[in-house]
């Protein structure tokens, strides 16, 4: 696992982070929100793809499948 996925899932958090609370402080709450699930979909999707090499790796280190 490279360090690099790392970083940018914590760049993600950061950026989501200091969106939200610069939403919430403008009386923007339902715009934080959103923004905030997107940043969790984009974070879910790298660790999808992750888990699936993850898979990849094993199915082909067994000879499965």
């Amino acid at each position: 696992m490279d360090i690099d996925i790392i970083f940018k899932i914590a760049a993600v958090g950061i950026i989501v982070t200091i969106v939200c609370q610069i939403l919430k402080k403008s009386d923007r709450e339902d715009m934080a929100t959103i923004v905030s699930l997107a940043g969790l979909i984009i974070v879910l999707a790298v660790v999808l793809d992750m888990v699936a090499d993850l898979f990849r790796s094993v199915r082909g280190i067994f000879d499965l499948f």
